[in-house]
């Protein structure tokens, strides 16, 4: 039905009627499915980056405090059943409203006290989660994403607001926000919800301070009123304090105590895809992130840099049918803190390749790179993957980026060219083929490769 609407709905009018098109559909089967969110508490965190990682945070200083814990993020769903979390069977962080509202009755039935769920500005705008009682709202960051969707930032922003609105109008909850203060739309925010905890390392309520970073990850105290929290988390980067700063101030008001909270965060060492480090025995470090926004280069690099006085090599790509103009900007940017740039795919869709990867050069060369030399095309990404494990010297940093914990590229379809002034379909295989991809195998294969 809805992919027939597409094809005879004029696509502004198609647009404007499909937030309430979704809107009946969670309608329909959060009723169907007698609201299966409403006995539990519902911490929903939203967010440009970081909403992964600050949710399995607060997962595990939850579970670790004796918390029965659902989640439902990017990478995985944990139905609170003990079996630890499945692989997320869909490309969606926020699922349609009728696989939501399946997956919310099967983690019913788990009896669990908590819900941590991820949310998308797309399921915030389309009202996908209509039904589900927020009893805290979590906002990690916001930056340059989705425009391609919601066509201005100020538009992206207030898709984000509505986890807040939401939260606000649930009585039975805390009606309580949890705000990075040290960004720009924090006031934003601020005036969504009754109760507005902030949260920074240059300002706010809870802060960071005293913060001390390695290559493994930070410690700082996290100070509040007259409290005072010694935190150590095992995920590297000035980022990750951020992140968990926000499930520190989550954590508070739900009232776990401080033993609980330090020793929660430190239990987490890793979350995949984020981070993570391959190791084959090579002479040079080899790091795979999830990281796709020009907000997400600019803080990675800034923390990868000191990590190596020789080279930084990157691989990347940037989607096709998503934000189109952040392309140029993550190559200006990758191009500025980086050695050698490799642009290669990244789920190009029915999208040309080629173009997506002259743009991403373009902003390169703006940052002095030069096609052929310091800044390369390679297409296929396994092939870029090995051209930067080939050319990586002892002590270089090779960075791949974009992939993360997915295990599939999506690619040109055979008649992607014909049809493509449709609006994006995905299962159209005419349009858009798909095929396994792995990045950490990918590093691991090419390093296997480079020794023999």
């Amino acid at each position: 039905m809805k992919k027939l609407a597409k094809r005879v709905i004029p696509i502004g009018l198609f647009k404007a009627v499909m937030p309430y098109y979704h809107m009946s559909q969670a309608m329909r089967w959060q009723i169907k499915a007698g609201f299966p969110a409403r006995d539990m508490k519902v911490i929903g965190v939203t967010g440009t980056d970081g909403k992964t990682t600050t949710s399995t945070l607060l997962t595990q200083v939850l579970r670790d405090s004796g918390k029965k814990v659902a989640m439902i993020t990017t990478i995985s769903v944990d139905y609170g059943d003990g079996a630890g979390p499945q692989p997320n069977p869909t490309r969606l962080t926020t699922f349609s409203a009728k696989h939501l509202s399946s997956v919310l009755k099967t983690i019913k039935q788990q009896n669990v006290d908590y819900l941590v769920i991820e949310v998308t500005s797309h399921a915030l705008d389309q009202r996908r989660i209509w039904g589900i009682p927020i009893h805290v709202a979590v906002m990690t960051n916001l930056g340059h994403e989705h425009l391609d969707y919601h066509k201005t930032f100020e538009r992206y922003r207030d898709a984000k607001r509505r986890l807040f609105k939401q939260a606000n109008k649930n009585k039975s909850g805390l009606r309580i926000g949890i705000i990075n203060a040290d960004d720009g739309v924090a006031s934003y925010f601020a005036k969504d919800i009754k109760t507005p905890l902030h949260y920074g390392r240059e300002k706010g309520d809870l802060v960071a301070r005293d913060v001390t970073l390695t290559p493994a990850g930070s410690t700082y105290n996290a100070l509040i009123d007259d409290d005072s929290y010694a935190i150590t988390c095992n995920l590297p980067g000035g980022f990750n304090v951020y992140n968990s700063l926000a499930a520190v101030a989550t954590c508070r008001v739900l009232g776990l105590n401080k033993s609980e909270i330090e020793s929660g965060i430190a239990s987490l060492d890793q979350v995949e895809g984020r981070m993570t480090r391959v190791e084959e025995g090579q002479e040079f470090a080899v790091i795979v992130d999830y990281a796709h926004t020009p907000e997400s280069f600019d803080k990675l690099f800034a923390e990868l840099r000191p990590l190596t006085d020789k080279r930084l090599i990157c691989v990347f790509g940037s989607a096709g049918r998503r934000d189109e103009a952040k392309r140029a900007e993550q190559g200006r940017i990758a191009g500025k803190w980086c050695d050698i740039v490799i642009a290669t795919e990244e789920d190009d869709r029915d999208i040309e390749r080629e173009v997506i990867l002259r743009q991403i050069v373009s902003g390169a060369e703006e940052s002095g790179k030069v096609l052929n030399k310091d800044v390369l095309m390679v297409g296929k990404r396994e092939e870029a993957v090995q051209m930067a494990i080939n050319v990586a010297k002892p002590g270089d940093l090779v960075i791949l980026l974009g992939k993360g914990h997915e295990k599939s590229i999506l690619y040109n379809g055979p008649q992607a060219a014909e049809l493509r002034h449709l609006p994006q379909d995905d299962d159209d295989e005419r349009r858009v083929l798909k095929r396994d991809y792995d990045e950490v195998q990918a590093a691991k294969d090419a390093i296997k490769l480079l020794k023999k």
